[in-house]
């Protein structure tokens, strides 16, 4: 393979590895919103008395919901929200790693198709083995 098209290869895949960190990043922004919004309910619920009386939206319409139910499922989208934040740091920890030796790569690939440019210029020398 040449070194233009191991420079082009090399390059699309640093690319694409720029998209998916893209996307990761956006994933762990909605989490992290996601853990805010269901943060603040879990506060909101800590306030209730027994005699509150607690709804959850279903489409359009408000149905009646038992507070310790909705209180279980607010501990377990949290608990769920968790993990996730740390599947997608773990993910992201990754893809940037792909990314700087991908990074490098170019870097290295770049500099060896410019060695030959520089070796014919005007003060071509002889080089002994």
């Amino acid at each position: 393979m040449s070194l233009t098209t191991r420079l082009q290869a090399a390059s699309s895949e640093y690319q694409r590895l720029q998209a998916d960190l893209s996307n990761v990043v956006e994933a762990r922004q909605r989490l992290d919103a996601q853990l805010s919004e269901n943060e603040i309910v879990k506060k909101e619920f800590a306030t209730l008395t027994p005699n509150n009386v607690v709804f959850k939206l279903v489409g359009r319409v408000l149905v009646k919901q038992d507070q310790a139910e909705a209180k279980g499922n607010v501990d377990k989208r949290l608990e769920f929200i968790n993990g996730e934040i740390k599947r997608i740091e773990t993910q992201l920890q990754e893809i940037e790693q792909r990314s700087e030796k991908k990074k490098m790569e170019l870097i290295e690939l770049q500099a060896e198709l410019q060695q030959p440019q520089r070796q014919d210029g005007p003060s071509r020398s002889a080089v002994s083995s």
